[in-house]
């Protein structure tokens, strides 16, 4: 005969599977780094923490959320460009594959929280490189890889708008062209013409004559 389970132990095997159950069934905002946040100390030229291991045990998904909070001393750049990541430099980047965050501040130092959305599936990098890249090479960075989940939710699943298009220009300078009207009539060649247009046309005769 098995032996009983402890109560104590059966209700703690539940609640995991309830954590499991709703973490499925939910979106999840990371804070980076968690409370050392998003921070290079340029006296000891190292980051706050080692931002690898911090995202080595979590599990990223679509519609998630990456929170820095840093200062404007960093800089957030997300790429999917493995080469881009490992150069620690958005030079040879191109428009599509790297961009750029930022809180929005200019005065050096300033205190800012910049919230990133995952919004494409695979590996995809993050890095600071500021001071050229200084704060990248001495470990400002990690990759994680962003798995389907829930999928994006409404908020973030818009499809771009469509590129604009000027519309055609009126022809002949914005003038419209003239129109003609013809009316058919089988017993007159296919032409209808005016009674009045007759009436004149016989007075004219009359005159000159």
């Amino acid at each position: 005969m098995a032996a009983a389970w402890p109560i104590s132990l059966c209700i703690f095997t539940v609640a995991l599977l309830i954590d499991a159950a709703a973490a499925a069934d939910a979106y999840t905002n990371y804070t980076v780094g968690d409370a050392a946040g998003w921070f290079f100390n340029s006296t000891t030229n190292k980051p706050s923490t080692n931002y690898d291991t911090w995202a080595a045990n979590k599990t990223f998904n679509l519609g998630d959320y990456l929170i820095f909070n840093t200062n404007s001393n960093q800089t957030v750049i997300q790429t999917y460009n493995e080469t881009t990541y490992q150069n620690c430099t958005t030079d040879y980047s191109s428009d599509n594959d790297t961009f750029q965050y930022d809180g929005g501040v200019d005065q050096f130092g300033a205190a800012s929280i910049i919230s990133v959305p995952l919004t494409a599936l695979g590996t995809q990098y993050y890095f600071s490189d500021a001071g050229d890249g200084e704060q990248c090479l001495h470990g400002m960075a990690f990759e994680i890889k962003v798995n389907q989940g829930l999928g994006l939710p409404p908020s973030l699943n818009h499809p771009p708008p469509p590129p604009y298009s000027p519309p055609p220009a009126p022809a002949d300078g914005g003038q419209s062209p003239p129109v003609t009207v013809v009316t058919g009539s089988p017993g007159n060649g296919g032409i209808k013409t005016s009674s009045a247009n007759t009436f004149w046309f016989s007075f004219l005769i009359l005159v000159f004559i």
